[in-house]
């Protein structure tokens, strides 16, 4: 009969193996990207990768000290995963332009080509695309 040790031991060891193949791999998907989302939620993986890391080696060792500081790296990795999404949220998505049909555009368009005519030429744009301006329908 196999002892427990020794079922934990192998235990802990093949969950080593596995933690530092998927760190690899996600360290591969930080540098590579494409883009910075896929990052930040590679970043948020490493995080729970290495949290893997301190239980497996909470168990092999016995030191349950180990599990409270698990779980501030769980807390502090979600605020940062949180503060990355904001960041994302903030800078836009790459190439986006502002809309163009709102009534304050329209309003500086109008000053700035020629008055009426650009005001007239904005109207019959929102009038096509079925724009709302005002409560109302033009």
């Amino acid at each position: 009969m196999i002892a427990p040790e020794t079922i934990i031991q192998a235990a802990c060891n093949f969950a080593l193996v596995v933690l530092g193949v998927a760190f690899i791999m996600t360290v591969y998907r930080v540098v590579k990207g494409p883009t910075l989302p896929d990052r930040v939620l590679a970043l948020d993986m490493l995080v729970g990768i290495v949290i893997g890391f301190i239980a497996v080696i909470a168990i092999r060792t016995g030191y349950t000290l180990y599990i409270d500081i698990a779980i501030s790296l769980g807390l502090v990795g979600f605020l940062a995963t949180i503060a990355f999404a904001r960041f994302i949220l903030a800078r836009g998505v790459v190439g986006e332009r502002p809309l163009e049909d709102g009534p304050v555009l329209r309003t500086e368009k109008a000053k700035g080509k020629g008055g009426k005519k650009a005001a007239t030429a904005g109207a019959a744009k929102a009038k096509a695309t079925g724009a709302v301006q005002g409560g109302r329908k033009k």
